[in-house]
């Protein structure tokens, strides 16, 4: 399905996002808050786009996705990132190997995300971030409620005119619906031993930006995570450091 979608990828996104998705990719990077010399492992990366900005920094990025049609679209627009064909739930790299890893919405379409986040645990350093930007459940009720109608009748009818494959983006609205909240999704970071989480909503909720720390690097401010994704300097967003265990 995605290696049909792969040469209209990028541009079909955007068109559904209504010019969002660089805005929320954005947000992510400032989260990851990297350096040049570092390396870093974008999961799902899809055609490079999420990769770019951290090699266009001098950041050693590892592009990984399942989808051998998405990884090839990429190599052709940019042949200085190592695009790397990989399984979510079993990574093809050693322990401790990258200091931050990222995940932008990539993991609900993971057969076992739980299971991706144990991994992308073990692939990081001790004391090194991961950062997911993820479909989410927006907050304020008559916003959700429209957002709904959106995905269940406007985004399908909008992919027949500009995709390739319609059908792979009635998926993909079935999927943001059926997938857990912000809070979830926190507490399965907590279960998986990340610490210091925190998320922060974009959009109203359409999207939420988590934030956490593998254990066992220097001592971390708690406020830390917080602060990072407070300091974007774009519309306002809800942040918010999860407390409620999973329901």
């Amino acid at each position: 399905m995605f290696d049909d979608v792969a040469p209209k990828y990028d541009v079909v996104n955007d068109v559904l996002s209504m010019g969002q998705t660089r805005r929320w990719r954005k947000v992510v990077v400032e989260a990851m808050d990297v350096k040049a010399g570092q390396r870093v492992l974008d999961l799902a990366a899809g055609t490079g786009t999420s990769s770019e900005p951290y090699a266009d920094a001098g950041i050693d990025v590892i592009a990984c996705d399942f989808s051998l049609g998405m990884l090839k679209v990429g190599k052709r627009r940019r042949p200085d990132i190592d695009f790397i064909a990989g399984d979510a739930t079993r990574l093809p790299f050693a322990d401790n190997s990258f200091d931050a890893s990222t995940i932008s919405f990539g993991l609900r379409n993971v057969n076992e995300p739980k299971k991706a986040l144990e991994e992308m645990l073990r692939v990081t350093k001790p004391g090194g971030k991961l950062v997911i930007a993820e479909f989410s459940q927006p907050v304020v009720p008559l916003w959700r409620t429209m957002y709904t109608e959106y995905l269940m009748r406007a985004l399908p009818a909008i992919a027949v005119k500009v995709s390739s494959n319609p059908d792979a983006y009635v998926y993909l609205a079935e999927s943001i619906r059926a997938w857990p909240d912000q809070d979830h999704l926190a507490a399965w970071l907590k279960d998986a031993g990340w610490e210091s989480v925190t998320y922060r909503n974009l959009s109203g909720g359409i999207v939420a930006v988590h934030r956490a720390v593998k254990p066992g690097g220097p001592a971390t401010d708690p406020a830390a995570g917080a602060k990072a994704l407070a300091n974007h300097t774009g519309p306002v967003a809800k942040l918010r450091r999860n407390t409620r265990p999973a329901r």
